[in-house]
């Protein structure tokens, strides 16, 4: 069994500088000039359109790769966790063996079938130099070599097997064993407790934790300045920032 479980969402890493993905400046409430993030954010973009699909992508992500933990991170580093966020920072404070649902930023994949067996490699960011501060053209460019996305009649066109693309999982994707989405539902079967911080509950992850946790009866906790009110009775709200919680749970250990 295992005693507690987290499920994290972007709301713990909104002190290190990221902004969380709902809010005003929120990750999918900015898009980009022509497309809604829904619209952008999908493998459908990827495939059909990867020059703004991966120029948007590393705007809206890459950009944030040197951020650094908080400390909840760091006391969230030896408990059994499985967090909705892709910034890597919940392995950079310390957690060997956490789950990251959606994919990590520092990682990339190779352009196959969803359901395709593969592991993730390291992204490397470095190469590409934003020294010179290019355009958003030569940046294109840059990316399109990086992911080996060439140039297919006038069309560029990511190919199966050659071409890479980032490790996170897109609106119109499904949970796969690439996202350890097996092992995440072992999980919580086992748990006797979950505990949600930072997260709003708009993603499927949550429903599907939400759901065994109401069918087991087991006690749910959720941890947000705004915590979202559900219709479950064995539910304990505390309306606090990730790191309030986490200060107030080692105060009393």
């Amino acid at each position: 069994m295992i005693d507690e479980l987290f499920i994290t969402g972007a709301g713990v890493s909104a002190s290190s500088g990221i902004p969380t993905f709902r809010g005003n400046d929120g990750f999918w409430t900015v898009g980009s000039v022509n497309y809604t993030p829904q619209e952008m954010a999908t493998r459908f973009m990827y495939e059909n359109n990867p020059a703004d699909f991966l120029l948007w992508y590393f705007k809206r992500f890459a950009s944030y790769r040197s951020v650094k933990p908080n400390i909840a991170h760091f006391w969230l580093a030896d408990k059994k966790l499985i967090t909705q966020n892709i910034d890597g920072l919940d392995g950079r404070a310390g957690n060997k063996d956490y789950i990251s649902i959606h994919g990590r930023l520092d990682k990339v994949i190779y352009y196959r079938n969803e359901m395709d067996k593969q592991s993730p490699i390291d992204a490397n960011w470095d190469e590409i130099n934003l020294d010179s501060n290019p355009n958003d053209d030569v940046l294109k460019d840059k990316l399109l070599n990086k992911f080996k996305i060439k140039e297919l009649g006038n069309t560029f066109t990511p190919q199966h097997g050659i071409s890479l693309k980032p490790y996170v999982l897109l609106f119109d994707e499904i949970y796969t064993d690439l996202y350890r989405i097996t092992e995440a539902e072992d999980w919580m079967k086992k748990a006797s407790k979950i505990i949600f911080i930072g997260t709003s509950f708009s993603v499927n992850i949550t429903s599907i934790a939400l759901r065994l946790a109401v069918s087991r009866g087991i006690e749910v906790e959720i941890v947000d300045p705004n915590p979202v009110k559900l219709d479950y009775e064995n539910i304990k709200y505390f309306k606090m920032t990730a790191e309030q919680y986490c200060e107030m749970r080692q105060s009393k250990s």
